[in-house]
């Protein structure tokens, strides 16, 4: 891709990635009289006696905010606001695209200390006053630590799902994509030595993420860029958490031995050697961008059974776009309350479900298109397509929303957090599908 081609993505024919469409009809004055006054004193009363109607004659229920002070953008660092508006404007593309929701990019100034860094409290009441409008907060590309107390006491104060995708979208595709690694090489999570290199807010929650999910605290370790973290150099409360008591200190010392390596650091911190030095049919999820950790080739050269990255032209791409579209379907469609952890280790059970089950042959057609190269080398064909190259299903698989969006709304209902019930699951599934392939239809 050349950089004018990207320049002139953005720029032509109009400024930006998103407009505002209306959903109904003003093309006359009695139109005009239903959308504004007067007609609009009607909802506007009934919302103020029955505040929960807001979701019948707004469009709360399908709105989410996606929310950044810009302070950790992608692999750029700390840009500021203005400069990740086009990310923001991106992720708000993916969940129109991918789950028909309606999102706003808001990127927000005046939320920092004096040198520059996230004040947590100030990105906390911004955030938290926006609840009469948004269905959903999307926090996205805020740094850590501050990141981690921003969703923590907005979840407690908010009454609408917070989820901050950097964290916990990294931590369910990897999850899924662990799932069913293990199913290859026939190992349990609880027996899984793991080594997390990075420690910023992805690495951190993906290590409490498979904690969660069953693999021992002790069997874990995390690197950041000075080694091994451990009880003495932890630097913050969330590093400290994880902190290790082995007596190693670098990261060629810490992946000895270990069955699964997670990056969400740096690129080229890993060599063939470490990786050899790996237990058999190791796990590596290199997804450092744009440039890996190691390159899959180099790993599984070394020894390495399932390799991932967060490259859409390697297999087994761990993506976010793959969780937070179907999550926050879901999440929305029963009205939750909060993204829980059932809600989350659902989202990766989904994911994980896909990559098992035969391809369907509308679904197959769409997968040959969008990735002709993979279905030539017949990556989806067969009862269970999973293999190495294979334990995550990707993006346009027309599958994935529907089905994370079904099994996150199931958890949310069965955690309690729901506030809208379902009892035909299938014909939600089916409901779901439909949804987006009508939107894609009207684009």
């Amino acid at each position: 891709m050349h950089e004018n081609e990207a320049l002139n993505y953005h720029r032509l024919p109009v400024p930006g990635k998103l407009h505002v469409v209306a959903s109904k009809p003003c093309a006359t004055q009695h139109d005009l009289s239903l959308a504004y006054t007067p007609g609009v004193a009607k909802p506007c009363l009934e919302i103020q006696s029955q505040p929960a109607t807001v979701y019948d004659y707004t469009g709360k229920g399908n709105t989410v905010a996606v929310v950044s002070d810009g302070t950790a953008v992608l692999g750029l660092g700390n840009i500021g606001p203005a400069a990740g508006l086009p990310v923001m404007e991106g992720k708000c593309v993916l969940f129109k695209r991918f789950a028909d929701i309606d999102a706003v990019p808001l990127c927000v100034q005046n939320v920092f200390t004096a040198d520059g860094k996230t004040d947590a409290d100030k990105l906390i009441e911004i955030t938290a006053a926006l609840e009469p409008t948004f269905g959903g907060i999307n926090l996205e590309d805020i740094a850590a630590p501050a990141c981690f107390k921003v969703e923590t006491v907005l979840k407690q104060q908010m009454g609408i799902p917070v989820f901050h995708d950097d964290q916990h979208g990294t931590a369910i595709i990897s999850l899924a994509a662990l799932l069913n690694a293990v199913k290859l090489n026939g190992k349990k999570l609880s027996e899984l030595q793991v080594v997390v290199n990075g420690a910023g807010a992805a690495g951190l929650a993906c290590a409490n993420f498979y904690i969660l999910a069953g693999v021992k605290r002790e069997n874990v370790v995390v690197c950041d860029s000075k080694g091994v973290v451990n009880k003495q150099n932890a630097s913050n409360a969330a590093k400290l958490a994880l902190a290790t008591d082995r007596d190693c200190r670098t990261l060629a010392e810490a992946m000895r031995g270990a069955d699964v390596f997670l990056g969400c650091s740096t690129g080229n911190c890993v060599t063939p050697e470490m990786i050899a030095s790996m237990n058999r049919d190791a796990i590596v999820f290199a997804m450092a961008n744009p440039i890996p950790e190691i390159m899959p080739d180099l790993a599984l050269q070394a020894g390495a059974l399932v390799v991932g990255t967060g490259r859409t032209d390697f297999p087994n791409q761990i993506n976010n776009v793959l969780g937070f579209p179907g999550i926050f379907r879901g999440a929305l469609d029963v009205r939750a309350r909060d993204i829980t952890d059932a809600m989350k280790l659902a989202a990766s059970s989904a994911l994980a479900e896909i990559a098992c089950q035969e391809v369907p042959a509308d679904c197959l057609k769409t997968l040959q298109n969008a990735y002709p190269a993979d279905a030539a080398a017949g990556m989806f064909a067969g009862k269970s397509p999973l293999k190495p190259s294979y334990v995550i299903p990707k993006p346009f698989d027309a599958r994935v929303v529907p089905r994370v969006a079904r099994r996150v709304a199931e958890a949310a209902i069965r955690t309690g957090v729901a506030q809208h019930q379902i009892s035909d699951w299938d014909q939600y599934e089916s409901s779901v599908s439909q949804r987006i392939s009508k939107q894609h239809s009207c684009c």
